[in-house]
């Protein structure tokens, strides 16, 4: 097996289980995240709670299952909704060129003047601290990325043969933008969207850490870190467990997005998350 299959199979493997974890959160919780035991706060991993209780004696392992469905979401919605629209707006400047291009282009450069997580949390602060504007405030800033694959990727097809064939027979411009050309933008884009998926992932965590994403009392991997930072000394498991859950999310979409793009040869921009 080479390299590249390895590193997909691991990919796979980590994110079939995350996947797993949050679909069935509901039977394979042992207690419900939310209930409450205070005269068992802050006790360490034991037969009965296997991570332990945090500091209001809520089950960590619960909770952190419960914080799979979250972190998932968001990373799936932001990724497919900043999907569709980079690649339409990447696709159509660069099918289109000169102003069109030039326009589309110098907006994703303005976005990407500022640093990705800072310009979210901005964004969030003024909409107001929920999951929903922590989506909406992820994909307002997220779709430069996809526009900027999608748009390089049709750079370099517009001029090969297939496409001068197709305005040879008279096949209408949008016509060889949908259906020659845009199916050519899945590899890289899948590529792409693996990496995204990543970083929204590790956004909404740095958002809920700051208080600006998941609200009490629904259970976050950044909600959970922030509330055991206070009791690290003395109890540490509080923060062990849910930063364990985001390093391997992380970790296993990094493994498939390299696997997939050394397996596919596929060259995608580095610094859309900064």
């Amino acid at each position: 097996m080479s390299r590249a299959s390895g590193r997909i199979a691991a990919g796979l493997v980590l994110v079939g289980v995350l996947l797993a974890v949050a679909l069935g959160a509901a039977w394979i919780a042992p207690y419900d995240p939310g209930t409450q035991a205070l005269a068992e706060n802050l006790t360490p991993p034991s037969a009965a709670h296997l991570l332990g209780q945090d500091a209001l004696g809520r089950d960590i392992l619960a909770r952190v299952i419960y914080g799979t469905r979250v972190s998932l979401c968001v990373g799936i919605v932001t990724v497919g909704v900043s999907l569709m629209i980079g690649a339409a707006i990447g696709a159509l400047a660069g099918f289109a060129g000169g102003w069109v291009d030039e326009l589309a282009m110098r907006a994703v450069d303005v976005l990407l003047a500022f640093p990705g997580l800072l310009l979210a949390i901005a964004l969030t602060a003024v909409l107001g601290p929920s999951l929903r504007n922590v989506v909406l405030a992820l994909c307002l800033i997220g779709w430069t990325g996809y526009a900027r694959v999608a748009r390089g990727e049709i750079v370099r097809l517009r001029e090969r043969e297939f496409v001068e064939a197709a305005r040879a027979l008279g096949v209408p411009e949008p016509r060889i933008l949908v259906r020659h050309l845009l199916p050519l933008l899945a590899t890289p884009l899948l590529v792409q969207a693996t990496f995204g998926m990543a970083a929204a992932i590790v956004a909404e965590a740095s958002l809920s850490f700051l208080g600006l994403g998941a609200q009490p009392p629904t259970a976050s991997w950044g909600a959970m870190l922030n509330d055991g930072r206070a009791f690290v000394l003395v109890a540490p498991h509080l923060t062990l467990f849910p930063g364990l859950a985001i390093l391997i999310t992380v970790l296993g979409l990094n493994f498939l997005g390299d696997g997939l793009r050394d397996r596919l040869a596929v060259r995608i921009p580095t610094d859309l998350w900064r």
